[in-house]
């Protein structure tokens, strides 16, 4: 079990907790894996952040989740009382408020795994929500179960903060059907093809995209392509750009964010967070604006690199107003405060796991199925090579599964390689490697 892993089962654990518990009760509670040192740091950040309780001191201290419901943490609105100071400032004429450039100190600053800009209770709140399982299958595999409706949910919700006029059912007939909306323009028909074809870029390279400079320019060029001169597309921009309602200036020397941009993405691929690795692309790439255009977008796909990789809910970006996010991002570029779009980043992502749970539930998916297919085939294809007939097919397949499949998802996989050897038949036997002769020969066994 890795740090993160261990951070979620002691929030976990307080979590299930029905009253007040002590450190010692905790930790008999995880285990022998958990020491009391790290237990009681994890809990004392919980403790800042408000997510725990705490009353007692030294040997007596006990603990206890906070009543309020946890997860309303992450759907704190840009408007609350914390962001009114900020809110203020940013609501002023343009000519009352500062110019501000690109801070390079900002990016030194961050040190992977040391710094975060999403809180200690936020990433383990985002892990809990966005995790399915699939820890086991192969990078992209949750991604290709929701392939539909990714493309359509980021296609629309990425195309709607830029002022895109698609509806939903417009961009699903779109994105589907090939069909355009009457009454709207090309270029908004041909944000949303880019996204679709952005998204299936990722998802079908899931194994082995990489977060590098190549990647973002790529992402970018296929969100761009149509929308900007083809030579504008995927490289960096040689002139300089305005942010339309602010007074942030971004660089404009296209060596600076080659060099830059190279930096974001060495520093993000260090990050062992995927939710803090997602942030920090969706913030920072937006930040330095490399690009003519497009810049935004590409930093919401980026965000979902190390989603997809890590077969976590992807983000949808729903719920999000258009006002809302531009405000969130102007903050970042002229106060350096990322909160408000942290707060709008953890409230998406709410969201977005909601509605994919729901999603799964109506499609009746079968994920040991596909999670474990490759153990399921090969497993039926020894039966048969090897002949096993009786209680020996079945000591067979729980020897293998418990060497091979995690506990938690063992009755269900065993369930399902006994319904393939109630209905194996010359028709099933694709991909399993095996002839018809070796199936009649292992059928006439059984009978």
């Amino acid at each position: 079990m890795n740090k993160i892993d261990k951070q979620m089962a002691v929030f976990t654990a307080v979590e299930n907790m029905q009253d007040w518990v002590s450190l010692p009760e905790l930790l008999t509670y995880l285990g022998e894996d958990f020491a009391e040192r790290s237990v009681r740091r994890w809990l004392n950040n919980l403790v800042g952040e408000g997510f725990v309780e705490k009353k007692g001191q030294k040997k007596a201290t006990l603990y206890k989740m906070n009543p309020t419901p946890v997860l309303k943490a992450l759907q704190r609105s840009l408007f609350t009382q914390q962001y009114t100071e900020l809110l203020t400032y940013i609501k002023q004429p343009l000519y009352l408020r500062k110019p501000i450039s690109y801070q390079k100190e900002w990016l030194e600053a961050y040190l992977p795994n040391e710094t975060f800009y999403l809180s200690y209770a936020q990433r383990i709140i985002l892990k809990e929500q966005g995790e399915r399982s699939y820890h086991h299958a192969v990078a992209g595999t949750y991604a290709r179960h929701i392939y539909n409706r990714l493309l359509i949910d980021l296609s629309y919700n990425s195309s709607r903060l830029e002022g895109n006029t698609y509806s939903l059912l417009d961009t699903e007939k779109l994105i589907i059907e090939g069909l355009s909306a009457e009454g709207k323009l090309d270029t908004e028909k041909i944000m949303i093809l880019n996204h679709k074809e952005a998204i299936r870029y990722l998802i079908d390279n899931a194994e082995k995209i990489t977060i590098d400079f190549q990647t973002i320019c790529t992402l970018h060029y296929l969100l761009a392509d149509g929308l900007l001169l083809p030579g504008r597309t995927g490289i960096m921009r040689d002139h300089s750009v305005k942010i339309g309602g602010s007074t942030y200036f971004p660089l404009d020397n296209k060596l600076q964010l080659e060099q830059i941009l190279v930096k974001i993405c060495s520093k993000a691929a260090l990050i062992n967070d995927p939710h803090e690795q997602s942030f920090f692309l969706l913030f920072h790439i937006a930040y330095l604006q490399a690009f003519e255009d497009v810049n935004k977008r590409t930093a919401r796909l980026s965000a979902n690199i190390s989603l997809i990789k890590n077969n976590l809910v992807p983000l949808s970006f729903n719920d999000v107003s258009k006002d809302d996010y531009n405000t969130a991002m102007i903050i970042s570029y002229e106060l350096n405060d990322i909160h408000p779009l942290a707060s709008l980043y953890c409230f998406s992502y709410q969201r977005t796991c909601e509605q994919y749970n729901a999603q799964v539930e109506s499609l009746g998916f079968d994920k040991i199925r596909i999670i474990y297919r490759n153990k399921r085939r090969e497993i039926l294809k020894n039966i048969i090579v090897l002949q096993l007939t009786g209680e020996a097919i079945y000591h067979y397949i729980e020897q293998q599964t418990i060497i091979s499949i995690p506990k938690i998802d063992q009755t269900s996989f065993i369930k399902t390689i006994q319904e393939d050897l109630d209905t194996l038949g010359p028709s099933r036997i694709a991909g399993l490697g095996i002839t018809l002769d070796q199936l009649n020969t292992w059928q006439k066994l059984q009978k």
